[in-house]
């Protein structure tokens, strides 16, 4: 027998070097898993996402990429269809490999604008499906959204239309988290596609055997005809807004329309509303109304001269759509609340009017100034 054998079996080496590298990779994996499970122990109760806001955090990223990535495989195998690569037009409508678990491990998907804008997304939802249902005082009156859209005042009921059609596109397709609209800032929108148009690439690139600068140019196109067919304007927070900038609900009325707003259930108008008398970008409503500690809501509605039976009305109507939020405390501080001056709320607040890239590089400069 030789001292020195020689391997025969070169694919068991080949077989062992790749099970070596998959015990590193293990190992690596190993020790990331355990600082995200160490960071996720030390975080507050108040920094932690709850299960129910992670999984429809979950479902809404993937229908959303999902929405982007049927168009993107439709436009662009129409194109190749068009340029004579009915091969490249085949797999490109291949949906075995989805391009969500790509972007999702990429890390692309951790981008701080996107990620607020979609957990806002999914609170500002679940508050409003949340809100309390009320009766009306009187039952052959029609909702707030309907007697616009009766209004004989072209602009109101247009308006009004725009927001229902808007509120309809939102919730997607008759299947459950089928999107046909990413309903995202038009930013963040451009971002999603062209990240999908990527992975789409990988995903593809495999069967274009040499015609990888054809399938190039056509998802590239299929990319710039989604963008070019998305209008910011037609998202449902847009609409509302422009309708509450149509209304331009003067001090006397606007406190009930505020109120009719949750009683309706519709936060998004509710929001608009309130960020449209406030005179600040909805991003900045929306992010004074989903505050569980509220300190700023009530100085806006205080702002705005609402009485206490108003600010009442609102804010059990909020603690009872939402978990987080202590109506113990609020019962407690509503006298306070109340007796706020409206000139004094309307001081504090008035930074939210400035333009947030200014605020946001004041807020920069302090923070540096103080670590300095």
């Amino acid at each position: 027998m030789s001292d020195n054998p020689v391997d025969t079996n070169p694919g068991a080496a080949h077989g062992a070097t790749r099970l070596l590298a998959r015990a590193a990779a293990a190992e690596s994996r190993a020790q990331s898993g355990l600082s995200v499970a160490i960071d996720d122990f030390f975080l507050s109760d108040a920094a932690r996402l709850d299960e129910r806001t992670r999984v429809s955090l979950a479902l809404l990223l993937r229908a959303l990429i999902e929405a982007v990535e049927a168009e993107i495989r439709e436009h662009g195998s129409r194109l190749l269809s068009g340029r004579g690569e009915a091969r490249l037009a085949a797999s490109i409508l291949r949906t075995e490999a989805s391009v969500f678990e790509r972007l999702f491990d990429s890390g692309l998907l951790r981008d701080a604008a996107l990620m607020a804008e979609l957990i806002a997304r999914v609170r500002q939802d679940a508050i409003g499906a949340a809100l309390p249902m009320h009766a009306p005082d009187d039952p052959e009156r029609p909702s707030l959204i309907n007697r616009f859209v009766q209004h004989p005042d072209r602009g109101l009921s247009a308006g009004a239309m725009a927001v229902l059609v808007a509120e309809s596109r939102r919730r997607g397709g008759p299947d459950v988290g089928q999107l046909t609209h990413t309903d995202l800032p038009a930013e963040l929108h451009h971002r999603l596609v062209w990240w999908v148009a990527a992975a789409l690439r990988e995903r593809v690139g495999e069967a274009a055997d040499g015609s990888l600068p054809v399938l190039d140019r056509a998802l590239s196109d299929a990319a710039q005809r989604s963008l070019a067919a998305y209008d910011e304007g037609e998202r449902l927070e847009a609409a509302a807004l422009r309708f509450a900038a149509s209304i331009d609900a003067q001090p006397d009325a606007l406190p009930q329309l505020l109120v009719e707003a949750l009683d309706d259930r519709r936060i998004v108008l509710f929001i608009a509303l309130l960020s449209h008398a406030l005179g600040v970008r909805y991003e900045i409503g929306r992010e004074i109304v989903l505050d569980s500690a509220a300190d700023r809501l009530w100085l806006a509605l205080r702002a705005l001269e609402l009485g206490r039976d108003r600010i009442a009305q609102i804010g059990f109507a909020l603690c009872e759509a939402d978990p987080r939020r202590d109506v113990e405390h609020f019962a407690d501080m509503l006298d306070a609340i109340a007796a706020i001056p409206g000139e004094a709320a309307r001081e504090i607040i008035a930074p939210l009017r400035l333009d947030p890239d200014y605020r946001a590089s004041v807020l920069a400069l302090e923070h540096a100034g103080r670590a300095a």
